[in-house]
């Protein structure tokens, strides 16, 4: 799986190499190819926006540095994501949709948004992380490709993406380890039974169950 992030702050996305993620890349399962928007200004100083027309407050970056950027970076197969709040909202199915794709662009806005005649040339689709607005898209950038690279071969078992949160419209059943007991308080007791099927059913009935209290919306699909 291919990330190009189109950016004006590719220091950002440091905190990508560490942990998961960083042995992911290490291991050529993903690459990520960060784009700085702003060495593909033609001004001197390397401005990259402008004010709005009609006025207004705060700046605009141009239509024709992001658009040069994403040439450079541009591919048959690549699916052109415009992180922004009027997206729609990113949820579990679309984070494992999108990790079927090859090659995915990132454009990150910034200010009070990008130029509208690029978006429409370039971007396939919006995505937001929530009803929320955040200083830039770089940080829903990090969340999207944090979740999409979950779903790579290789990056994380099978078997944890098909249990977690989400999954068939269940939040996860809780999780214990060691010690057996924690302030006074012990692990179930089906969870040593050594017993498989009946663990099985012990967390089909706490997933339901943490579902119902947690987010109930969620069974309405059900």
């Amino acid at each position: 799986m291919k990330f190009d992030v189109l950016t004006l702050f590719p220091e950002m996305f440091d905190s990508l190499n560490q942990s998961i993620i960083g042995k992911a890349i290490e291991k050529d399962l993903i690459d990520i190819n960060l784009v700085n928007i702003r060495d593909f200004s033609k001004d001197k100083h390397k401005k990259v926006d402008d004010t709005p027309y009609g006025g207004g407050a705060g700046m605009v970056i141009r239509p024709d540095v992001v658009y040069d950027a994403y040439q450079s970076v541009k591919s048959d197969d690549a699916k052109v994501i415009y992180m922004s709040p009027q997206g729609k909202v990113l949820n579990q199915k679309k984070v494992i949709e999108l990790s079927k794709e090859k090659h995915l662009i990132l454009l990150c806005g910034h200010y009070e948004g990008i130029d509208q005649r690029v978006l429409d040339e370039i971007v396939d689709e919006e995505i937001s992380i929530g009803d929320y607005v955040l200083t830039g898209g770089e940080l829903p950038a990090m969340v999207l490709i944090d979740s999409i690279s979950r779903y790579v071969e290789g990056v994380i078992s099978q078997e944890s993406t098909s249990e977690e949160s989400f999954s068939n419209s269940l939040l996860e059943y809780p999780q214990y380890t060691r010690p057996e007991v924690f302030k006074g308080v012990r692990v179930p007791d089906v969870l040593v039974s050594g017993h498989h099927e009946n663990i099985r059913k012990w967390r089909e009935e706490k997933a339901l169950e943490f579902t119902k209290i947690k987010r109930p919306d969620l069974l309405e699909d059900k």
